[in-house]
């Protein structure tokens, strides 16, 4: 239920971009804002949470993050104008930051192995339900009411989840010796805004504008900052020791190009469809709607799938199948027919999301210790939000400058590029764990030796 609240803010969120712009104004630049100002937080703070929950529980940060989230939404519905709602997204991020990686760190240091898998593959099913609800009722809402009463579609879940957390017979983990790094957190946020700030703007400002290049050389000093003191720091936020673990660290790069080209896709998608395409925002969100069956119908097998024969197959032919269904939808035309030009390529997409969702996370989170769940969790989710980010901030650049058929297929290449590319790093760097029964062999054929 808490992921499932993080998550409906995201696919609520970009059904009701275009309502947004005709009330608040601001073009395609307030759309990215919109996304990318909760994402930014995100990012930057998710570590930091991780971090937190380790020192201070993962129930308590659970909910903490659910009532913060509860009071940044309401501030959003009630936004009077493009900057307030902005900031109000900056502050949900924080909120946000608290969800994902304690409700996780709570799965993954509960269980190992092949249930491991499996129980991250009800986790990511379970999931999906909100991106069945989001783009559903969110426009409904767009259409029949106010963009404003999609973000109080959280209220129910939000309360719902903290009914729930009282009656969970789990006690709270935490490290004894974990450290906040402050210092990391200060230096990460600019980094993170600086950066996207300058790809957001440069479509219409240019580089030589001093509002592009002073804030992409701040960002890019603060980023360089933040891994200088990830490397020295005593008790880091983001443990760089973490990735020399290999399905760790190629897992962690495979996350950056598939969740990256997710983003790109998922937004341009909706977009498209409402700015040009014609369809309303209901529709637009039920475009969607059959990945998000597939999802919940088979991510829980997948997952014990990869338990069984490994993740390196599943996380290689999953992004596979996503770059196919791109490149099926460039069949769009300016004559728009969902059911023939994009129907199909939906249906491959979802079907190579649910191979590689599951598999991934159980592949990065299996690879790190139960005691460092929290973190290892907060690392994989900032990689994967902070990919959307950029890739978004970059959509000016990518589509050249308009979302219109042309600018749309740009998307869709670009989406499978970063696709295939995200399979081919699985294939090369992703190694299936030894399975308990192979190390008890080894280590009976070779007992004067520890097993690996």
């Amino acid at each position: 239920m808490a992921s499932f609240v993080s998550f409906l803010d995201g696919t609520v969120v970009t059904v009701a971009l275009p309502a947004i712009v005709d009330e608040l104004g601001g073009g395609i630049t307030t759309q990215q804002w919109t996304v990318d100002a909760y994402l930014i937080t995100l990012g930057a703070f998710i570590l930091v949470a991780g971090s937190i929950s380790d020192t201070y529980g993962r129930i308590r940060v659970i909910r903490w993050g659910l009532i913060a989230f509860g009071v940044t939404s309401v501030l959003i519905a009630v936004a009077p104008s493009a900057p307030f709602l902005i900031i109000a997204r900056l502050l949900q991020g924080v909120a946000g930051a608290m969800l994902v990686p304690s409700s996780l760190a709570l799965i993954t240091s509960n269980f190992r192995g092949a249930a491991q898998a499996k129980a991250i593959g009800t986790w990511t099913g379970a999931t999906a339900g909100a991106m069945i609800a989001g783009p559903i009722i969110g426009g409904l809402f767009v259409d029949l009411a106010s963009w404003r009463l999609v973000f109080l579609i959280n209220v129910l879940p939000i309360a719902a989840c903290l009914w729930l957390l009282t009656r969970l017979q789990q006690r709270d983990a935490r490290l004894p010796d974990a450290h906040i790094d402050y210092l990391g957190a200060l230096l990460c946020v600019p980094g993170l805004g600086g950066i996207v700030f300058a790809l957001i703007e440069e479509p219409n400002l240019g580089w030589g504008d001093p509002l592009v290049w002073v804030p992409a050389v701040v960002g890019t000093l603060a980023s360089a900052g933040f891994l200088w003191r990830q490397a020295t720091a005593r008790q880091p936020m983001l443990p760089l020791s973490m990735f020399r673990v290999r399905n760790f660290a190629w897992g962690n790069l495979s996350t950056w190009m598939i969740y990256g080209a997710l983003s790109l896709s998922g937004f341009v998608i909706v977009v498209y469809l409402q700015e040009q395409a014609g369809l309303s925002a209901t529709l637009a969100g039920l475009a969607s709607l059959p990945i998000t069956l597939i999802m919940i119908a088979l991510s829980s097998r997948a997952g014990a799938w990869a338990g069984r024969f490994g993740p390196r197959l599943f996380m290689t032919a999953g992004p596979l199948g996503m770059a196919v269904g791109s490149l099926m939808m460039l069949a769009v035309g300016d004559d728009f027919n969902y059911w023939w030009q994009m129907l199909p390529g939906i249906v491959v997409f979802g079907l190579g999301l649910t191979l590689t969702v599951s598999p991934l996370t159980a592949a990065i989170l299996g690879a790190i210790e139960p005691s460092r769940a929290g973190i290892a969790s907060a690392t994989n989710n900032a990689i994967s939000r902070i990919a959307g980010l950029i890739a978004i901030a970059a959509v000016g650049a990518i589509v050249g400058g308009a979302l219109d058929l042309d600018g749309f297929h740009r998307a869709m290449w670009a989406t499978a590029i970063a696709m295939t590319a995200g399979a081919a790093i699985s294939w090369l760097g992703i190694r299936n764990p030894v399975a308990p029964t192979d190390v008890e062999e080894q280590a009976a054929a070779q007992p004067g030796e520890p097993g690996p």
